[in-house]
């Protein structure tokens, strides 16, 4: 059971087909505790840092429990420590701000190359294509988190960040074809195999 949570902001409904192609039953949910009742937790995309009302602690404890999560977009720099977006506090499971991305043209919309690491949630993907709608992106302390990277104009940021059983990616992966759809299904492999 993946828990999608519901803040009012995110690509809900086809985030959760693409889950469920994948094989998970998603329950959406705008309640904390069903959402850190599941056997993994995904936070969507689209939205602004300071619109988002999260249980900051609760949410961080479960996620350093080895909750597995999938931050999206928003839902990855929710999972950092600050914004340049706006006031408040993100989860702060993974030390570091969200900055405003760096280049003429803002937002960035559409597909951009990923240059993938090795890890478990990229595996058979390579260097792929991801659909991207950012104005902001992360800025991490620890470069080990860092397992995916991608450039836009000439600014170069983390594409997938990890901290244990925690990932974020910046792209929309269910709206980036085979290849995001191929992420969420390993997202939700590892999830099984946990």
């Amino acid at each position: 059971m993946i828990a999608l949570y519901d803040y009012g902001a995110g690509n809900i409904h086809s985030l959760a087909k693409g889950l469920e192609a994948g094989g998970a039953r998603v329950r959406i949910t705008d309640q904390w505790n069903e959402a850190l009742d599941a056997d993994a937790l995904v936070l969507p995309g689209v939205g602004a840092f300071g619109a988002v009302s999260l249980d900051n602690r609760r949410v961080r404890e479960a996620l350093e429990a080895e909750l597995p999560c999938l931050g999206i977009c928003l839902g990855m720099q929710l999972l950092l420590s600050e914004s340049e977006e706006a006031s408040g506090e993100g989860i702060g499971r993974i030390p570091g701000v969200v900055r405003r991305l760096q280049a003429k043209t803002i937002p960035q919309m559409g597909w951009n190359d990923v240059e993938a690491g090795d890890d478990p949630l990229l595996e058979g993907l390579g260097t792929f294509s991801a659909y991207y709608a950012n104005s902001f992106v992360c800025q991490v302390e620890d470069p080990e988190v860092v397992v995916a990277s991608t450039t836009y104009e000439r600014d170069r940021f983390p594409a997938v960040i990890r901290r244990g059983w925690t990932w974020g990616v910046q792209f929309h992966p269910e709206k980036s074809s085979e290849a995001g759809l191929r992420l969420l299904a390993n997202f939700i492999r590892i999830v099984e195999e946990r």
